[in-house]
């Protein structure tokens, strides 16, 4: 008999999966192991809410666009829905569908009082002004604040959104309620209710979880070989907090133009400099260049996908060179190299638990902004800490227990905690 995750291939394996069908395909096989009824599995199968809206904006040169843009809130059961806005041509809503559901599966896998939430806009922003994208922003923020709200949902930045939209939508929701209300939305500049510790939580979190892998696995960071795909905020984060803090050996990084390899190790604070100044890692002095596809593959340790999704394949999986991969990127393993990689007994810290950093720090920047009672750094990175390394032991036991791999015990353990919430609430009327 199948087990659930070779049942889940092997549905998915006749056509590619949408990210939709992907997220349901995963559901149904945690669902399985957990022996969920068909009744719980309709209540936390389907959004409980989806807005579509229209966005209308007056462009530089006078001219009005409608671009359409979605939130989406996946489930609410143990808490206000939470989740990021993506803006970009490529948005879908079943996209952002998925997102929501696997922003639900997250946060319960962490334990923080949150159900799942997303967003997107469909649009280019490199292709627009920064008065258009505020426009574009503050219309927005009107359109869906019927939805959002500090005990609704709360959002957060994502694809090619940052603080200044935040603060955007802040300042948009405020006006309309009439009071200035610093938890209607998270990673917000410090200067109007952001969190110390934000901007390196994604990274911060995600070195916790290896951290914990590595010392199950007897594997130590310090002289470890690792490799970094997407030198962005969470991917530059972490490896200057590998190499720095566990002393590890950084050996190669790459950005959306390529990468730089050097098996004695790059600085990294270097490195970073030198994307400032030039927009790019590629060329840095003393390297061998390479693409994204070969970092993947190269000699190492530890693999960090932070990039984009669907980068380790069925057809790349077997290259890999590591012994333990942490993803900071949101589904880069497709199902197929989540097979081949288990059975070259890779450890793959999944998703849902390695980058939870972030969306637990936007949970503490939401408690100081209803508090109105901002901590310092060493409290956010101390209770970072103790959350994350919870969580992983939580994930690690679920696996063992039902005898499957760390992605399958952190979707088991998210899923029986938003179903036990579920049941204990009830069904109105």
């Amino acid at each position: 008999m199948p087990t659930p995750t070779e049942a889940m291939t092997a549905a998915l394996s006749a056509r590619p999966p949408t990210p939709w069908t992907l997220a349901v395909a995963q559901f149904e096989a945690g669902a399985d192991l957990l022996r969920l009824d068909s009744s719980m599995r309709e209540l936390l199968r389907s959004p409980k809410r989806i807005l579509t809206v229209s966005i209308p904006v007056k462009l530089d040169d006078g001219r009005i666009q409608a671009f359409e843009g979605y939130r989406v809130q996946h489930n609410v059961a143990r808490g206000p829905a939470k989740g990021g806005i993506r803006y970009h041509p490529d948005v879908t809503i079943e996209e952002v569908k998925a997102l929501a559901a696997w922003m639900t599966w997250k946060c319960a896998v962490v334990n923080i009082p949150y159900g799942g939430g997303k967003g997107g806009v469909i649009c280019n922003p490199k292709e627009m002004s920064p008065g258009e994208i505020e426009r574009l922003t503050r219309r927005y923020a009107s359109e869906i604040s019927i939805i959002i709200g500090p005990e609704k949902d709360i959002p957060a930045p994502d694809v090619y959104t940052d603080s200044q939209v935040m603060a955007w939508i802040m300042d948009t929701y405020s006006m309309t309620v009439g009071y200035s209300t610093l938890g209607v939305v998270t990673g917000k500049p410090i200067a109007v209710g952001g969190s110390e510790g934000r901007g390196e939580a994604t990274a911060r979190g995600c070195q916790f979880t290896l951290r914990e892998a590595a010392r199950m696995r007897s594997i130590s960071i310090e002289g470890a070989r690792v490799a970094v795909q997407g030198f962005g905020n969470a991917g530059a984060h972490l490896a200057r907090m590998l190499s720095d803090d566990d002393h590890a050996k950084v050996v190669a990084v790459s950005d959306s133009r390529g990468g730089v390899y050097n098996t004695a190790g790059l600085d990294v604070k270097a490195v970073s400099h030198f994307k400032k100044e030039t927009g790019s890692v590629v060329g840095f002095p003393g390297t061998d260049r390479i693409t994204n596809a070969e970092l993947l593959e190269i000699p190492c340790d530890i693999l960090v996908p932070a990039a984009l999704e669907n980068q380790l394949t069925g057809e790349n999986a077997g290259r890999v060179k590591a012994k333990l991969i942490a993803e900071a990127a949101n589904g880069p393993t497709t199902l197929e190299a989540d097979a081949i990689l288990r059975e070259k007994g890779v450890l793959c810290v999944p998703d849902i638990l390695a980058n939870a950093g972030g969306v637990t720090v936007s949970y503490f920047e939401w408690v100081q902004g209803l508090q109105a009672f901002f901590w310092d750094e060493p409290t956010i990175v101390r209770q970072l800490e103790r959350i994350m390394v919870r969580a992983y032991n939580d994930v690690y036991q679920t696996a063992e227990k039902h005898n499957v791999d760390l992605r399958m015990g952190a979707l088991v353990l998210a899923i029986g905690r938003v179903a036990e919430a579920t049941r204990i609430r009830g069904v109105f009327p």
